[in-house]
């Protein structure tokens, strides 16, 4: 058990966990749609509370809770997405630090390569994080794990985390609001041609900018 990090244990989370739970969250929707369709602003907000911890720990992908928010609430759905992912974000943030202490940005700072990569992102790290959650490839939950494990300013976590994450939340609520069945939604979310374009320009973008801040930074 000593062998087991904490980027170790929280790999094999982030692993396993959303494999052992999409299928059994998604039934549990299909299988309560009418409950949910009559749930209250309390429940709702209580319902976010909830998936502030599984999204922070891989078992709801924000994706799939937009399209789920999008479906039920339309464009109300934004405001209690946007403090649900903040908050996920603050919280793996914040525990991570507080158990691992900067320990592993450390020894990572001893490989002369990875301390030189560490610094350059460092230098344009506001560009890097949004860059990063803009693209809806990159998992939600293991970029989060990444920039706290890394030692990225709190501020600059949460500015880019939110300004990134804002087309591609906009798009899957967009979608939710659109469809009219839940079950063909949530089986088929990009069935749209516009869709997969619009995700495709945000994956490009993504791709772009990263590569375009790495290549810069190398270059000086």
């Amino acid at each position: 058990m000593r062998n087991l990090t904490l980027p170790a244990l929280s790999g094999i989370l982030l692993s396993v966990a959303p494999l052992l739970t999409s299928s059994f969250i998604t039934y549990q929707v299909l299988a309560n749609e009418l409950i949910l369709a009559q749930l209250s602003t309390t429940q709702w907000s209580i319902v976010t509370a909830v998936c502030v911890l599984t999204s922070a720990f891989a078992l709801t992908p924000p994706t799939f809770l937009a399209l789920v928010f999008g479906y039920f609430l339309g464009w109300y759905a934004l405001l209690p997405l946007f403090a649900l992912n903040m908050t996920a974000i603050l919280f793996v943030n914040v525990g991570v630090r507080w158990l691992d202490g900067d320990r592993l940005r450390h020894q990572l700072e001893q490989n002369p390569r990875v301390r030189q990569v560490l610094a350059q992102i460092e230098q344009e790290e506001l560009k890097f994080i949004f860059f990063t959650k803009l693209s809806p490839v990159l998992p939600f939950a293991v970029t989060n794990l990444v920039f706290a494990l890394s030692g990225a300013r709190l501020r600059n976590v949460l500015l880019g985390g939110f300004l990134g994450m804002v087309p591609r939340t906009a798009l899957a609520v967009w979608v939710g609001r659109q469809a009219h069945e839940l079950r063909t939604l949530l089986e088929n979310p990009n069935s749209a041609n516009w869709t997969q374009w619009v995700i495709g320009a945000l994956v490009g973008v993504s791709t772009v900018g990263l590569w375009q801040l790495l290549k810069t930074k190398q270059n000086l």
